[in-house]
C-alpha cells in the first residue's frame, strides 16, 4: 500500500538516507527542514526528481499544520555532543520544543485521521554501560545535554501516547556512519583532518567505545518497522560492531596514508582533549527488531575503505 510521509530533517544525515528510502517504496513524501549548518541542501536536486516529493523549508518548532499522512518521521535534531556541552539552548529548542510541538499538532486532529509519529532517539539516553547491553525498558540515564534533550524528548511522546493515546513509534539506534555525515562527527573529520595535515582531537584517549551503524540500515529499519504495521513500540538498532574509538581513527590513517612500518599514530592524533561527562562505552540490545526480520547488512570493516576514499576525492567544509 502507497503511503504518505511527512519526514522532518529530511536534508541531514540520517533523514536524507530514511528520505531516499521511503521515496524508493513509492511512498509520497513531504520532507521538512529548517537548512541549519549541518543540513545538505543539495540533495533537493536529488529529491526533487522525483515525482512523489515535496519540500517545505520550515523550523518543526514553528510548524502549523500536518496535512493529512500516515506517519510523521522525526529525525530533526540537534546531535553534537560536544556542540550541546558548549551551549544546550539550540539542543532545547529543537529536540524538545520541536517534538512537542509536533505532539501538539497531531493531538488536535481527528483521532481516525492521526498518523503515527516514529521519532528518532538515540542508544545515548540509556547513558554509558561497561558491561553488557541496554534494553528497551531500562531506565534512561542521560549523561550529556544532548542526550538529555533526547530523553526529554522519549518522556513526552510516552506521556502524549498515555494521555492522549496518541500513536507512536520511538526508534534508538547507535552511532551511524556513512557518506554524506557532517564533518564535525568522527570519521568525516578524522578524514578531513589528515587532508590538511592536522592532528585529529580525540577524546579521552580515544578509549570511549561506540557501536557503528550504518545509515542505510537505519533507513533499513524503518521500512522493516513501517511494513510490520506495528505502533506503540520502541526499538534499539544496534549496528552489532563496536571498537575503541582510537581503534577507528587508527583504521582511517592506515587507509587515508596507507600502512606503513613502523608507523607513527602520534603524529597524526591528538589526545590532549577530555570531554565532560563522557560515556565510556554504548551497547543496545535489539533482539525485538531483529524479531521483524531485519539486521545490518553493511559490515563496517568493509564500508570504511569507501567513505575514506569518498572524502579523500572530496573534500568537505
Amino acid at each position: 500500500m502507497t503511503k504518505s510521509i511527512y519526514i522532518t530533517g529530511c536534508l541531514g544525515f540520517i533523514g536524507s538516507y530514511v528520505t531516499r528510502a521511503c521515496l524508493k517504496k513509492g511512498w509520497y513524501v513531504k520532507g521538512i527542514d529548517k537548512i541549519t549548518y549541518a543540513a545538505r541542501p543539495e540533495l533537493l536536486d536529488e529529491f526533487n526528481n522525483y515525482p512523489n516529493f515535496s519540500f517545505h523549508k520550515e523550523d518543526i518548532v514553528d510548524l502549523k499544520w500536518i496535512y493529512e499522512c500516515d506517519y510523521i518521521i522525526n529525525t530533526a535534531a540537534e546531535s553534537h555532543v560536544d556542540n550541546s556541552i558548549a551551549s544546550s539552548d539550540e539542543f532545547l529548542h529543537s529536540n524538545v520544543l520541536g517534538v512537542h510541538n509536533i505532539l501538539e499538532l497531531m493531538r488536535r486532529k481527528k483521532k481516525e485521521e492521526m498518523p503515527i509519529l516514529l521519532h528518532f532517539s538515540t542508544d545515548e539516553v540509556y547513558g554509558d554501560v561497561v558491561d553488557g547491553y541496554h534494553s528497551e525498558t531500562d531506565l534512561l540515564k542521560p549523561s550529556n545535554p544532548y542526550s538529555a534533550t533526547k530523553a526529554a524528548a522519549d518522556q513526552l511522546v510516552l506521556a502524549w501516547n498515555r494521555t492522549y493515546d496518541l500513536p507512536y513509534i520511538i526508534v534508538r539506534p547507535t552511532n551511524n556512519y556513512g557518506i554524506g555525515q557532517y564533518v564535525e562527527k568522527l570519521i568525516p573529520k578524522s578524514c578531513k583532518y589528515l587532508k590538511l595535515g592536522k592532528k585529529i582531537p580525540l577524546h579521552n584517549a580515544g578509549t570511549p567505545i561506540r557501536n557503528w551503524l550504518h545509515a542505510g540500515d537505519t533507513a533499513a529499519a524503518i521500512m522493516a518497522i513501517i511494513e510490520s504495521g506495528t505502533k506503540n513500540e520502541i526499538y534499539n538498532i544496534s549496528g552489532d560492531y563496536e571498537q575503541a574509538n582510537i581503534d577507528t581513527v587508527q583504521q582511517i590513517i592506515r587507509l587515508s596514508l596507507g600502512a606503513k612500518n613502523g608507523m607513527d599514530y602520534d603524529d597524526h592524533i591528538d589526545l590532549s582533549f577530555d570531554r565532560q561527562g563522557q560515556d565510556v562505552r554504548y551497547a543496545i540490545d535489539d533482539s525485538k527488531l531483529k524479531a521483524l526480520g531485519w539486521k545490518p547488512a553493511r559490515i563496517f570493516k568493509d564500508e570504511l575503505p569507501k567513505i575514506v576514499d569518498y572524502y579523500k576525492e572530496n573534500f568537505v567544509w
